[in-house]
């Protein structure tokens, strides 16, 4: 069931488009920042709201890789790995991310703080290697700036 609050949210963003479909991926946003991720169940009330069918929606949803259709911690850290930044030191990083969290990409830390992703490009290939925490980005990333990086999101 989708709160009034979702509802006057995606009414909004219906209103933006010719087609009512089209505002598929800004209800799935906006349920996601509400929620944190979007259940099978939330789906299907998103889906019945927009005039989709489950499966329909589910396709947009698993194409788009940044609605999250598992639960994820409260901060979503995303990894560049293209070519660039793999060039630029993606391995390092990564591997000193992992271990410092203790968990690997599509997991999440127990206390449920962070979950940690790939992410195809991040927009920055001449600042590489970078990263996003929900919605910052940081570039020019090196493993000695993770530590204090982590700490702004304690």
């Amino acid at each position: 069931m989708l709160t009034t609050e979702e509802i006057q949210q995606i009414d909004h963003e219906i209103s933006l488009v010719p087609v009512r479909k089209a505002a598929c991926i800004e209800a799935l946003k906006v349920v996601q920042k509400q929620r944190g991720w979007v259940s099978d169940d939330t789906l299907k009330a998103v889906a019945d709201y927009m005039e989709m069918s489950p499966a329909e929606l589910d396709s947009v949803a698993t194409f788009y890789n940044l609605i999250f259709r598992q639960p994820v911690g409260r901060h979503v850290i995303l990894v560049c790995d293209s070519i660039s930044c793999w060039v630029m030191g993606y391995e390092n990083l990564k591997e000193h991310l992992t271990q410092k969290l203790g968990i690997q990409y599509g997991q999440t830390t127990p206390d449920g703080k962070f979950t940690i992703l790939p992410n195809v490009c991040l927009g920055c290939c001449d600042h590489a290697p970078a990263l996003m925490v929900d919605n910052d980005l940081y570039h020019d990333v090196t493993p000695d700036k993770i530590n204090a990086l982590l700490e702004k999101y304690a």
